[in-house]
């Protein structure tokens, strides 16, 4: 089967572009940039894996095992935890992740400490505030691109 087509052989929705994209080698899911289906071989990044089950657009695959309790990365930054276990190629989403991010309850630490000068001084609470919702507008406007990314230009 050639990249970008279905397991029977016909072309994705999207022909040869990329199912998925990640962004960050310290990813372990791929966003999904069109439907993928159970079978279809994705590539994103250094990874090659096999859809495990369907995977609606927008939403996220395992792009290798993801054991509970593991953090689940994407765009080098933990979004949450894996609430059970997760195969390779499986679908990523609320069913198997709890999410950190929009709480104020749960905090997921970086997946490398911050050694920068400006986090080795001591912040208040409203500055910490502002610096997590920065981080989840970007992380917004990242998403927002890759979706941008799978949509067809109008002529």
């Amino acid at each position: 089967m050639n990249q970008g087509q279905s397991p029977r052989g016909n072309p994705s929705p999207g022909g040869n572009q990329q199912a998925a994209i990640v962004i960050s080698a310290a990813d372990n899911v791929a966003t999904a940039l069109e439907p993928i289906e159970t079978g279809q071989t994705i590539q994103a990044g250094e990874s090659t894996v096999i859809a495990a089950e369907p995977v609606p657009r927008g939403h996220k695959i395992a792009l290798r095992a993801i054991h509970a309790g593991d953090r689940v990365m994407k765009y080098g930054s933990p979004i949450g935890t894996a609430s059970i276990d997760i195969a390779a190629g499986a679908h990523v989403h609320t069913h198997n992740v709890a999410s950190a991010r929009g709480r104020g309850d749960r905090v997921v630490p970086n997946a490398q400490p911050d050694r920068s000068v400006t986090a080795s001084r001591a912040i208040g609470p409203e500055e910490f505030r502002t610096g997590i919702l920065e981080r989840e507008a970007s992380a917004e406007r990242t998403s927002i691109d890759a979706v941008r990314l799978a949509e067809p230009d109008e002529a």
